[in-house]
């Protein structure tokens, strides 16, 4: 068994979506101690402790998945899967005051020179590796990872020791363990985690300090076996895959696309092959944020929130002067993309995507042929007018003032009832950012459609739930309500 730490900057694509994995939640905007939603903590791939009192509202103590490994016939003896386990080890920052008397006393918080120091709970990343998996059987082992104390002295300008900080460590320890079985042709694996600190925990506190915190696995194949997609299996798999149960823990593809050689157990359910987009500039560990709309929040913060941020955590720091020190054209990247199915990212085998493209239905030129363009280009669309679109359906173009029988087919409110069979007349025809087509209309029978029109107000529909009519054809719907449906296609 082998303990590291790992690194936060790793260019392995794969380690980096391991380590947004591992510090998702660790600490949230605007990153301050003193912020309420920093005195709960941890909220993903918490194992807490097994021996842990009612009161201390611990987290389960373990994890486990299970995936599949397609075996070439007669596998080279070199075949094997090695199990990373890698998590948070919980270290407690204390603040300690020197008094006259040379005694040192806890403290919240000590400013020295004008330098805040912050009593704080920190974490240092982990990394547990196993042994190998064997092809065949089952393994069984025990993980320890060493608890510690270091302290760091505090002094002033003129050498004074003024303070020290003293960190503090659990030992921990992991049970792994590992079952390779034969599934319809395919090797299923299984693999759990149990924590298995042997103290008592009577509080929330404790129990943090005895957790393994953001644990998930990383898997990988060697020697001719490659895993298998359990969110889209090859059909020979299906009846196999929907045999693997997950607990707390679910396995991905990781990698690039076509890579079959690594699974990411997360405690968050992801897709395969998940990936940082190429605009975000770094980690900002605020479940699920929008980069741009959190970095413009954190640049917007006073000089005095910003030195309490840095004071309370070294990576808060990072991400306040990543901030700061941001570039104009870097903000600008992170507007983002709009990227079509099956188009290809940069640096992507454009036949690959285009073989995407035609899988999803997006057209044998991937849809997109650059791999991502702005999401909305004031430049590009400065001659749109919101009734110039139209959309062709049953062969017969549909745009403003075209007139259509409304067939409601998603029952998306239960007044869909009283518009089907009605005819309508088009107001404009509009595309979201998600290249989805919505039909604006007001129903020619209501008394109010003009009113509706002028303030703005339509009724949404899909194509397919519209009958064109022809030019001149009956403007006379059936009788019913007109009451207002969907207000708008978000």
């Amino acid at each position: 068994m082998r303990t590291t730490s790992t690194n936060l900057a790793d260019p392995d694509p794969v380690r980096r979506i391991a380590d947004a994995v591992l510090y998702e939640g660790y600490l949230l905007y605007p990153y301050r101690a003193g912020s309420p939603k920093n005195r709960s903590r941890w909220q993903f791939g918490v194992l807490g402790p097994p021996s842990a009192a009612p009161a201390s509202f611990a987290e389960e103590p373990g994890m486990a998945m299970e995936c599949l490994l397609s075996v070439p016939p007669g596998p080279p003896a070199a075949a094997e899967v090695t199990v990373r386990l890698r998590f948070l080890q919980h270290q407690t920052r204390q603040v300690r005051r020197r008094e006259p008397d040379g005694r040192h006393t806890d403290v919240d918080e000590l400013t020295v020179d004008g330098v805040a120091f912050l009593s704080w709970d920190e974490a240092v990343e982990r990394e547990v590796d196993p042994g190998p998996v064997p092809p065949t059987g089952s393994t069984d082992r025990v993980c320890s990872v060493a608890g510690g104390e270091e302290c760091e002295p505090i002094v002033d300008a003129e050498g004074v020791s003024v303070g020290q900080v003293v960190r503090r460590r659990e030992p921990l320890v992991a049970r792994v363990r590992t079952r390779t079985t034969e599934d319809d042709g395919f090797l299923r694996l299984s693999v759990s985690v149990d924590n298995e600190y042997a103290g008592t925990a009577a509080d929330k506190r404790s129990a943090i300090h005895a957790s393994l915190l953001g644990a998930h696995l990383l898997l990988r194949a060697r020697g001719g076996v490659e895993f298998v997609s359990l969110r889209e299996p090859p059909d020979d798999a299906v009846a196999a895959a929907s045999r693997c149960e997950q607990r707390r823990c679910w396995p991905v593809l990781a990698g690039p696309r076509g890579r079959t050689d690594t699974v990411l157990g997360a405690p968050i359910i992801l897709y395969d092959h998940p990936e940082i987009a190429e605009q975000s500039q770094g980690a900002l560990f605020d479940s699920t944020e929008i980069d741009e709309l959190l970095t413009l929040r954190v640049m917007t913060m006073t000089d005095e929130e910003k030195t309490k941020a840095r004071a309370t955590d070294p990576r808060a720091r990072e991400i306040v002067d990543r901030c700061d020190a941001l570039a104009p054209e870097d903000l600008h990247r992170l507007h983002g993309l709009i990227r079509t199915p099956g188009a290809p990212a940069p640096g992507q085998d454009a036949r690959a995507a285009n073989r995407t493209g035609e899988e999803l239905g997006t057209g044998p030129d991937g849809a997109c042929a650059s791999g991502g363009a702005p999401w909305w280009d004031p430049a590009a669309e400065a001659d749109a007018t919101p009734g110039s679109g139209a959309v062709v359906i049953d062969g017969v173009r549909v745009a403003r003032d075209s007139l259509v029988r409304v067939r409601p087919a998603r029952r998306a409110d239960a007044q869909d009832l009283f518009f089907d069979g009605r005819v309508a007349r088009v107001t404009a025809v509009l595309r979201d950012v998600d290249e989805r087509t919505h039909v604006a209309l007001v129903l020619v029978d209501d008394p109010a459609a003009d009113l509706h029109e002028w303030y703005g107000r339509s009724f949404y529909f899909a194509p397919d739930e519209l009958e064109p009519l022809p030019v001149g054809g009956p403007g006379r719907g059936v009788p019913g309500s007109s009451d207002s449906r969907k207000e708008s296609p978000s």
